[in-house]
């Protein structure tokens, strides 16, 4: 039997799930056993936790449906827990190192305790330093166990359930169960307070609890607020049902209606029923009210005295009196020039355009990546809907001559960005943009990320300082309705990049929807038009950009790589469009198309691919063609930038860390090598989940037209999708 159960619901958190496994198996105290609880076997974080416990026996998922709640997953757990002690721990929450030692040491000067009260400390989610809510609560409680009675004011319902260690027999002999409902950790914890007849406290922050940049759940309007009279109700009723003397229970009544008042003095948290609530929590005040209990003096005395008598008028008297009289109005950001301001501010004030669709791809660089072919296919699905595309001033001519425009930062911009129902982008609006009640907001992305993304590139300094404000970010962030996904892997990193209300799409990309549309035709066009001469080997080297370099670095002498690699290599050289400043390097060998305003034709005319950590791998990976990765300073790029994963343990092709290896990969032809092969097909199960030819039209279908995920074109099996062929047969594996 291990010493330990560790509870930890996933629902919701699958990407911050790992690193709260991790900070329980990184324990130097390891006998455990970890019960991740999960939503089904096929949910995100389930395959998570069944990859831990592929590699660790101590861990042993179990299953609950998300339909069962919070409640129902603890409970799951519960039943399938074999340890001595009971912990629980949220799946964004942390345990910190070398706490379970301290915890086991403190039952082992305590033992039989039927709980052991602990410290945490709730982190911002984003800065400022942690506090200790705890600490008064456990001050003057005795060095050893004691009995409850000793100190009364400490009750589990002023605690999270992952605040406290319990036996697990003592759960069992009291048959103690999460009730149903929201605020299941007060019926919890008061249930736990009025069984417990020896209790200990643990004078050390043993859980990190990560506040979520959404808030709690708990403090959500609507029905599920009226729960929590409910929770009160089941403690304070087996309070009684038990004779717990007075001395205990009025510790415990007061903290309960403590709650109780903060919502009743909070008409936002109840969208309806403020009269009703407060009604029903008078009647539990006057059942449940100890005998000689002595109300709190001051303001919050006062709300006793209403909420005895059920005096919602007065009450709702003095709340509106309590109230602050003003607060910091919200500044939204406007366009800079004065009459434009006036003429968006204008424009917000009229309806919006129904059929109104605006796009923009990298800043308006151009008609490019996933928010050009969602436009494509919405002419075909939705010719009713109107298509304008944003481009900076100097790029209109890149756009096909049949696709409407507009200059970003023109008058005429704005006014669409007011009007339109639909905004699509693969970045991001600017920060005047307003999210109007009844727009659409689509955030496309434009890779999968290897590198780290949005906030978590705050712990590296020379990222950090090249991306602004984080505050501005998350704004902007804050207007994103969907968020498109190529795979799991970038569901579960968008979830911790960008935290937000969005939702999750994984219909795949659809700018890579043309890896399985192109025909060989196609291939052979796109390699004339590049000047790519026939029977040769075209291999893309796309190197990513190097937040500490100052411009483009080709990190690679191309001309004496083509020398070593053999005479039928040409290299087609596409620099990050960070520094695509319009001039080529072109050379007999060495093809430069950086400019070239399609990525997906470039990679379609190319038999192999050269990286080091694009997120063009990802995307190219459909195609089923040769990868390589040139490593060179992958170890520079890991501590300068961050990475999610470990690029060099699970590459899609051979890995070479010097311009010599490089060339002997091409030139022994390593790189069509059945181990090649079979890197490739790894990775292309887990990075091209979801990429199989239609992926737009599920976008435009569930997001423009508005039907049913459950009516869309369900995602065809990697197995049984054909990529557009290569020229060089020669490399396909």
């Amino acid at each position: 039997m291990p010493r330990f159960s560790i509870i930890v619901p996933t629902h919701g958190v699958a990407g911050r799930l790992s690193q709260a496994l991790d900070s329980v198996l990184g324990q130097s105290f390891g006998d455990l056993e970890l019960i991740p609880v999960c939503d089904a076997p096929d949910a995100p974080a389930a395959e998570v936790a069944a990859g831990y416990a592929g590699r660790d026996p101590r861990v042993k998922p179990v299953h609950s449906p998300p339909s069962a709640g919070l409640d129902g997953a603890r409970n799951a757990g519960l039943r399938a827990a074999s340890g001595a002690y009971v912990l629980f721990l949220d799946g964004d929450d942390l345990l910190l190192p070398g706490t379970l030692a301290a915890v086991d040491a403190r039952l082992t000067e305590t033992a039989g305790v039927d709980v052991l009260y602990v410290e945490h400390e709730r982190a911002p989610w984003w800065e400022g330093d942690p506090v200790n809510p705890v600490g008064p609560l456990f001050a003057g409680a005795p060095k050893g166990a004691f009995a409850p009675a000793e100190l009364p004011g400490l009750t589990g319902a002023a605690l999270p359930a992952w605040s406290a260690v319990y036996r697990r027999t003592f759960l069992t002999e009291h048959e103690l169960a999460f009730p149903d409902g929201h605020f299941t950790d007060l019926g919890w914890g008061g249930l736990v307070t009025v069984a417990a007849r020896r209790i200990a406290v643990l004078h050390r922050v043993v859980v990190r609890h990560r506040l979520r940049r959404q808030g709690s759940r708990l403090n959500l309007p609507g029905e599920g607020q009226h729960a929590l009279l409910d929770q009160v109700e089941l403690v304070l009723a087996r309070a009684a049902s038990c004779a717990l003397p007075a001395e205990r229970t009025g510790p415990l009544f007061d903290q309960l209606f403590a709650l109780v008042l903060k919502t009743a003095a909070r008409p936002e948290r109840l969208a309806r029923g403020h009269r009703a609530f407060f009604r029903r929590a008078a009647r539990l005040y006057r059942r449940f009210r100890p005998a000689g209990h002595r109300m709190p003096r001051g303001s919050l005395g006062v709300q006793h005295r209403l909420l005895a008598v059920g005096a919602y008028d007065a009450f709702h008297a003095l709340r509106d009196a309590n109230r602050l009289a003003g607060r910091a109005a919200e500044t939204v950001p406007r366009p800079h020039a004065v009459r434009t301001r006036l003429r968006y501010r204008a424009a917000l004030r009229r309806p919006l355009d129904p059929n109104l669709v605006v796009y923009c791809a990298y800043w308006g660089r151009g008609y490019a990546c996933n928010p050009a072919a969602i436009h494509a296919k919405a002419r075909e699905l939705a010719p009713g809907l109107r298509q304008v595309f944003l481009v900076e001033a100097g790029q209109e001519h890149t756009l096909p001559k049949d696709v409407e425009y507009a200059v970003l930062g023109s008058h005429r911009a704005w006014e669409l960005l007011a009007r339109a129902t639909y905004l699509v982008n693969n970045a991001n609006f600017a920060e005047g943009v307003v999210k109007r009640p009844g727009s659409v907001h689509l955030q496309t992305q434009h890779g999968t990320p290897l590198k780290t993304m949005g906030v978590d590139q705050s712990t590296y300094p020379v990222v950090a300082a090249r991306s602004g404000s984080f505050t501005r970010l998350l704004g902007r962030v804050d207007r994103w309705d969907f968020n498109l996904s190529a795979n799991r892997h970038s569901t579960r990193m968008w979830e911790r990049a960008f935290p937000g209300s969005w939702e999750a799409l994984e219909y795949g990309y659809p700018r890579n929807d043309v890896f399985y549309t192109a025909t060989a035709a196609d291939v052979a066009r796109i390699r004339r038009e590049l000047g790519i001469p026939e029977n040769r080997l075209a291999v893309l080297y796309a190197p990513t950009h190097r937040d500490h370099h100052s411009g483009f670095e080709p990190g690679l002498d191309l001309e004496e790589f083509c020398a070593a690699a053999g005479e039928d290599v040409v290299v087609l050289l596409r620099a990050h469009y960070f520094y695509d400043q319009g001039r080529t390097r072109h050379s007999d060998r060495i093809i430069d198309v950086t400019a070239h305003r399609s990525t997906e034709d470039v990679c379609l005319a190319a038999d192999a691919l050269i990286t080091d950590y694009s997120s063009i791998m990802f995307d190219y990976a459909n195609l089923d063609r040769p990868i390589v990765v040139y490593a060179d300073d992958w170890e520079v790029y890991q501590q300068s930038r961050g990475v999610y994963f470990d690029l060099m343990a699970e590459p899609p092709g051979p890995v070479a860390r010097t311009p010599e290896e490089l060339a002997a990969v091409f030139r022994e032809r390593a790189y069509a090598g059945p181990e090649s092969t079979a890197l490739r097909a790894g990775f292309r199960a887990r990075f091209c989940e979801f990429d199989d030819g239609r992926a737009a039209e599920r976008v435009v279908r569930r997001v423009l037209l508005g039907e049913p995920p459950q009516a869309l074109p369900p995602v065809l099996p990697l197995a049984e999708r054909v990529p557009a062929p290569a020229a060089v047969t020669l490399v396909r594996s």
